[in-house]
C-alpha cells in the first residue's frame, strides 16, 4: 500500500529531520499560502474548536506563514495574546510581514525549534494546524503542555493515512504529505503523542478518512 512506499522517510535522526524541515519550507515559502488554501475549511473548524474568548493566549505551534492569526486575532481580541511559533526563518519572514501589515500588536513570534522554544508565561490553549513532524517529537508535545493552563484546550488537525483499503484516499494523501513532513512516521495516528497527554480526546475524520481533526483538554496534573 502506499503508506509502506517510503521507508526512507520513517524516524530520521532528530539533526536530519531539523535540516530537511528548514531545507523543505524554505522551498515552499513562496507557495505555501497557495497550497494550504485547499485546507482552509479545516483550519477555520480547528480553530473554532478551540472555543477561544477574548483576553485569553493560545499558542500556534508550528505557525508558518501566519495563515491562522486572523481567525486568531478575531476571537481573542485586542486584549488576546498569539505566540506563533516556528522553525523555519523563511516561513517566520513571512508571518512577520503578515503581522506587520496588518498591525497585530497582540501577535508574538518564535522563531525556534519548538522543543526549546522560549515560550513566557501561561496560555489558555493551543493549536497544531499541518504540523505531522512536530507531533512525533515528545520533547516539543511535551513544551507546549509545559505552557498551558490547567483545563487548556489542544486542538491537532492534519493528513492521515486512511485505512488500507481506502488505496484512492491514500493516492492523494501520499503527494500531499510528501510537501509538508519529513517522516511519514506516525501517519497513520498522528495524535498519537499527543494522546498520552489528554486521554480524553475527541476525533473528527474528514474527506474519505484523509484528514483528521483531534481535540482534547489539558488536564489538572502537569508532565
Amino acid at each position: 500500500m502506499l503508506h509502506h512506499v517510503s521507508a526512507d522517510l520513517h524516524r530520521p535522526s532528530a539533526t536530519t529531520a531539523h535540516a530537511a524541515a528548514l531545507a523543505q519550507y524554505r522551498q515552499r515559502a513562496d507557495v505555501y499560502d497557495l497550497e494550504m488554501a485547499l485546507w482552509e475549511p479545516i483550519r477555520r473548524e480547528a480553530i473554532h474548536q478551540l472555543a477561544l474568548r477574548p483576553g485569553q493566549t493560545v499558542l500556534d505551534v508550528g505557525c508558518g506563514t501566519g495563515l491562522s492569526f486572523g481567525p486568531l486575532v478575531q476571537a481573542l481580541g485586542a486584549h488576546g495574546r498569539v505566540i506563533g511559533i516556528e522553525q523555519s526563518p523563511d516561513m517566520l519572514a513571512k508571518a512577520r510581514a503578515r503581522v506587520a501589515g496588518c498591525g497585530w500588536g497582540q501577535v508574538e513570534l518564535l522563531c525556534s525549534p519548538v522543543a526549546n522554544a522560549p515560550i513566557q508565561g501561561m496560555a489558555d490553549a493551543a493549536l497544531f494546524h499541518f504540523t505531522h513532524d512536530i507531533l512525533q517529537q515528545p520533547a516539543a508535545i511535551t513544551q507546549v503542555l509545559r505552557h498551558l493552563k490547567p483545563g487548556a484546550r489542544v486542538v491537532a488537525s492534519g493528513l492521515k493515512w486512511a485505512g488500507p483499503w481506502n488505496w484512492f484516499t491514500n493516492f492523494f494523501v501520499w503527494p500531499a504529505a510528501l510537501h509538508s513532513v519529513t517522516s511519514f512516521d506516525g501517519l497513520d495516528q498522528p495524535w498519537r503523542q499527543l494522546a498520552w497527554h489528554l486521554p480524553d480526546m475527541d476525533f473528527q475524520i474528514w474527506l474519505n478518512d484523509g484528514v483528521y481533526i483531534a481535540s482534547g483538554i489539558f488536564g489538572e496534573q502537569g508532565v
